[in-house]
């Protein structure tokens, strides 16, 4: 097995191939190269974090929407497709009204990623964006293994769930790690039981941009959009409350290593 690593979105991400031996060394560079371009082609449209981009224009009110590219444009419109399909706790309008894509934009790089490393050859592989895991085949005709850490401490892990070997995702979204940088659009947490408040959710799905997408709408929605999104797409779901209690549904029980 190979790993390559660098850094992008200002996180690391880490790539996991079983099967790159097929492709020639040059081939294999370029294709490397090829998937940092997914993630630094959404960086330089859509982050916040860097002046220069096309979305801090947008948020300064020299650019709208629009008029900006086709990148911008295509990921506003995802964004506002999964509101509406999570009943608007999943959103790319911050309470003071700017448009933030980061809770989108680094799924759709994973996606590409994953796109990229197909289109190549090669088709065992595990591509892991700061915790955010998309994965295809399996290492050894076995399975690949996503840990789930415990929220109040790094350090231990909740579980380890397995996938593989059709392709699928595994995403976490709270704010152990990374602070307070999810919104809850229908309430804040001060208004909400602790019961009903999701600290961390990991979400299991199909593609990487469905759980990554899900698990942030339940950060932010609680227990009501918890149960909506197990209603409504085929995930699983593993949800920590600000209570302590846990929560699994049947999909990620059945993917838990023992």
């Amino acid at each position: 097995m190979a790993v390559h690593v660098f850094d992008a979105m200002g996180t690391t991400v880490s790539i996991r191939t079983v099967d790159d031996s097929t492709v020639p060394g040059a081939g294999l560079a370029r294709t490397l190269d090829e998937v940092r371009a997914c993630f630094e082609r959404l960086e330089q449209a859509c982050s916040l974090y860097r002046p220069d981009s096309e979305l801090s224009r947008v948020a300064r009110g020299e650019l709208s929407v629009r008029d900006a590219s086709r990148v911008v444009r295509d990921a506003y419109a995802a964004a506002l497709d999964w509101r509406t399909r999570t009943m608007g706790t999943f959103t790319p309008h911050r309470p003071d009204g700017v448009v933030d894509l980061s809770g989108l934009v680094k799924a759709e790089a994973i996606a590409g990623a994953g796109d990229v490393l197909r289109s190549a050859g090669i088709s065992s592989f595990a591509v892991n964006a700061g915790g955010d895991v998309l994965t295809s085949g399996a290492p050894g005709g076995g399975y690949w293994t996503t840990g789930i850490s415990d929220p109040a401490d790094r350090t231990r892990l909740l579980a380890g769930v397995r996938s593989g070997p059709a392709p699928g995702a595994v995403a976490t979204s709270g704010s152990s790690e990374r602070g307070a940088h999810i919104w809850t659009a229908p309430a804040p947490p001060e208004g909400r039981r602790p019961a009903d408040v999701v600290v961390q959710a990991t979400v299991l799905a199909d593609d990487i941009v469905t759980a990554d997408v899900l698990a942030t709408a339940i950060v932010a929605g609680g227990r009501a959009a918890l149960d909506h999104a197990t209603d409504t797409a085929p995930i699983g779901v593993l949800a920590v409350f600000a209570d302590g209690d846990l929560a699994a549904n049947a999909r990620l029980r059945r993917r838990i290593v023992r």
